[in-house]
């Protein structure tokens, strides 16, 4: 009888509620540069948040603060973000890197993923996707639907990750299209709708039937369907604001990203890396053509796309001449990933010189 009592009361104590608990949801948090709209930068990467909360389920609680500048402003929300316990930060702008750095030397517990930074520390990883590999297909449509052999592109800054973007589109735009060039407007911030409006009507004013851009905002698409021109959507499917005008899309899928590296902090495996991943590895993806793009460009920069993820294109392979008239890549050679992420220099097809 004591013996069956005793067991009673092991398996009473061993499965009552108090000790079946599930752990404690990982905190996962975002910060981002711009207010949250239906598309763009920050939407592309909420969307990557959403799918971790799809897959881990309560696993996971997640929160995300936005239109956050970047500097010192930033430093305080990723401190405050810190505090408030949370064991994985995601900081998606480039100028978030050294206050990300910073505050992670203040919480060594806590771990953080620097999107788009190069600097890393034993608890900041760093990621990025190859968008120039997204911008070289749009290129190649951008140069099969021209008339006017002018494409326009409003830039935000002459960073490495924005040049890349303009030579690739440029090298695409004139792998099909030999006489097109492209004219860039520098308005140094991510966003400014107003400014990314005008400089994209400027930019028609001067020619240009199809415009790209690496901005924040949807000005652009909605300023070239107003004109009945073309234009490339960046970071995310655009077609709400621009159902006609829109090319192609050119998206970011961090979904998938995202997902395991909260998952390794869950499981207690999270390691600093780095990671640059492009189309082979879904990170990036050419697709929601507009209407009014023939079929046979569709197929085209389907097949293209294909190349690169087989690795049989590379959007920067030589020779790679400057718009000065130099030599950066003899012919025959391939720019390595060092040679790319330190771009400082616009390609030939380029008419706009580098602001110094």
């Amino acid at each position: 009888m004591y013996k069956n009592l005793a067991a009673t009361l092991v398996a009473a104590c061993c499965f009552s509620p108090a000790f079946s608990q599930s752990p404690a949801p990982v905190k996962a948090a975002w910060i981002y540069v711009t207010p949250l709209t239906d598309a763009g930068w920050a939407q592309q990467h909420d969307q990557g948040r959403r799918a971790v909360e799809q897959a881990l389920g309560a696993a996971v609680q997640t929160s995300y603060v936005e239109n956050v500048a970047e500097g010192a402003d930033a430093e305080r929300v990723i401190r405050d973000l810190a505090s408030q316990g949370n064991k994985i930060i995601f900081t998606p702008s480039f100028g978030y890197m050294e206050p990300t750095l910073k505050v992670a030397r203040d919480f060594p517990e806590v771990r953080f993923e620097s999107i788009t930074g190069y600097k890393r520390a034993p608890n900041v990883a760093t990621a990025n996707a190859r968008y120039y590999e997204g911008r070289y297909l749009a290129g190649i449509a951008a140069g099969r639907v021209s008339q006017s052999n002018i494409a326009g592109y409003v830039a935000g800054f002459p960073i490495p990750e924005v040049l890349q973007g303009i030579n690739a589109f440029t090298r695409g735009l004139r792998s099909v299209n030999p006489r097109a060039e492209v004219r860039v407007i520098w308005l140094n911030e991510w966003f400014n709708p107003p400014r990314e409006r005008e400089a994209a009507m400027t930019l028609m004013n001067q020619g240009a039937d199809v415009l790209a851009f690496h901005t924040g905002s949807t000005a652009v698409m909605a300023a070239a369907e107003e004109r009945g021109k073309f234009a490339v959507a960046y970071h995310s499917d655009m077609r709400k604001v621009a159902p006609t005008a829109q090319l192609v899309a050119v998206t970011h899928q961090w979904g998938d990203y995202y997902t395991r590296r909260v998952k390794a902090v869950r499981d207690g495996t999270w390691q600093s890396g780095d990671l640059w991943g492009g189309v082979r590895q879904g990170m990036i993806r050419v697709d929601a053509f507009g209407p009014k793009v023939p079929q046979t460009v569709q197929d085209e920069v389907r097949a293209r796309q294909q190349d690169i993820a087989a690795g049989r294109l590379h959007p920067f392979a030589g020779p790679i001449i400057d718009n000065t008239g130099a030599q950066q890549l003899a012919r025959g050679q391939t720019l390595g990933d060092a040679g790319i992420l330190r771009m400082n220099y616009l390609v030939d097809g380029v008419s706009t010189r580098l602001p110094h």
